[in-house]
């Protein structure tokens, strides 16, 4: 810093590269010269008039510094004074790109910075991702402070602790590490905090580039992360004591640890009836493997094990495959790309043309390529079927594409034999697997009884006295006995 506030503008300026969204205006107050500067793309200008210009023109007296700005005439809390240091310059930088209106003093060699940073954001909506029957409907936006406020009204205690990280050489990429204390296992909130604080990136765009660092090193096909866009699940996870990562300008949270059992329930779970949602979590059992091996398991019994199959049910499959001019496999390899790239046309045009060329598109070349005899009409429900029961758990999407697209191969190749045999290596692998020494498969493998309540059978959250024991917390205890 100088003690000039014309050396001071031009410094700064320069150091910001004379971007032209940035404003520096000098005028005196008494015989002290002024300066401000602040970037107006970033800053709410209402407060700059109300809080910031207008109590300093018309403050009266000499003694003006950066101390008295503070303390005295800024009608705001969040102000601070930098003194001339090491570090100063980089300091008031950081605070102008962050919002901050920087104020100098002639012959002073310090800078009062004024918070009044304005982002740009959209209001807290329902997330298309976690849609809820009933229950809290609002959902993070890209604003991490908003976000940090939606948990403190559902956590207003004083053990809800936030870590700020700033993560990318450019982007400086606030990133929020938030855990109550004396639930949450330290030595898990120490290891997420080491593996923050390593991350050396260029930026930060989204809440998977922190992922992608968080599962370094590890095999890279399971999920290891919780991923939601609601508070209400974030605050849940936290209360059984997991640690969750807030990241500026996603409205994706992750939560950590993660059991793959978290996937198959869902925030409508614990807004219904028990039973009711024990039979859902059925079904989304069934799905799941509709999802992956049907589509093998049938190649298979078309190609190998047809013996097995009844009269009837072979009769209609040979009646509707003996014209074809593709083998059972390549039909089901190419129906299988067709729905595909119905899939990813629908998510890349426009929103409503998307879902008219996904029907459209799924209707006209299915029936079409039925009538021509280049596919079946087995083939292509049980493909469609295949495709529908992936969104059953929307979170394993990813995974259980690839896996249908594995078992596909196997079945159409070794035959029932060799999906039996995938099946085993992959529950195998999924059971010997963890993460901060959480069994990625539990409370089934290792089986852990006080857990089951919240399993495929739901007991009453009533019942639900305990803390997750595959978490490893602090405090176990979370509600008092039934009476």
């Amino acid at each position: 810093m100088f003690f000039s506030c014309q050396e001071n503008i031009d410094f700064f300026k320069k150091r910001l590269n004379d971007n032209m969204d940035i404003v520096d205006k000098s005028f005196k107050i008494g015989n002290k010269k002024v300066a401000v500067m602040y970037i107006k793309s970033v800053i709410n200008d209402h407060q700059l008039s109300d809080m910031i210009m207008s109590p300093l023109l018309s403050f009266k007296h000499s003694n003006i510094s950066a101390q008295v700005i503070v303390s005295q005439i800024v009608n705001t809390a969040s102000a601070e004074v930098i003194e001339d240091s090491q570090t100063a310059d980089d300091d008031i930088i950081t605070g102008i790109l962050d919002g901050k209106v920087a104020i100098f003093i002639e012959k002073e060699k310090s800078c009062a910075l004024i918070d009044i940073e304005e982002s740009p954001s959209r209001m807290p909506n329902e997330p298309p991702t976690n849609a809820v029957i009933y229950g809290p409907r609002v959902g993070f936006t890209e604003n991490i402070k908003a976000n940090i406020a939606m948990l403190r009204k559902r956590l207003p205690t004083e053990n809800l602790v936030l870590k700020e990280f700033v993560i990318g050489t450019y982007t400086k990429t606030k990133v929020c590490l938030s855990y109550l204390k004396g639930i949450a296992n330290m030595h898990i909130v120490k290891e997420i905090s080491k593996k923050l604080e390593d991350i050396n990136i260029d930026g930060i765009i989204d809440t998977h580039y922190i992922l992608s660092y968080l599962q370094k090193d590890e095999i890279k096909f399971f999920k290891k992360a919780g991923i939601t866009e609601k508070p209400d699940i974030v605050v849940a996870k936290m209360l059984e004591g997991r640690v969750s990562i807030l990241i500026e300008g996603s409205p994706v949270v992750l939560t950590l640890p993660f059991i793959i059992f978290e996937d198959i329930q869902n925030a409508n779970d614990y807004y219904t009836n028990p039973i009711y949602t024990s039979f859902i979590r059925f079904i989304r059992i069934i799905g799941i493997l509709v999802a992956t091996i049907v589509p093998g398991l049938y190649l298979a019994l078309r190609l190998y094990h047809y013996n097995i199959l009844p009269l009837r049910f072979l009769i209609t499959i040979s009646n509707t495959t003996e014209s074809l001019p593709f083998t059972p496999f390549i039909e089901m390899i190419f129906i299988l790309i067709l729905f595909q790239i119905l899939y990813e046309a629908s998510l890349r045009l426009p929103r409503y043309l998307g879902l008219a060329t996904s029907i459209v598109g799924a209707l006209i070349l299915g029936e079409t390529g039925v009538s021509a005899g280049l596919i079946s009409p087995p083939g292509v429900m049980i493909i469609a079927m295949s495709i529908i029961s992936v969104y059953i758990v929307p979170d394993q999407m990813a995974q259980l594409t690839i896996l249908r697209v594995v078992f596909l191969i196997i079945g159409g190749t070794v035959g029932i034999l060799g999906i039996i045999g995938a099946m085993i290596y992959i529950m195998n692998e999924m059971a010997t697997f963890q993460r901060y020494n959480v069994p990625y498969l539990s409370p089934y493998a290792p089986r852990i009884k006080g857990d089951l309540k919240d399993g495929i059978i739901m007991q009453p959250i009533s019942k639900m006295t305990m803390r997750p024991k595959s978490l490893n917390v602090k405090n176990k205890k979370r509600a008092s006995e039934e009476n």
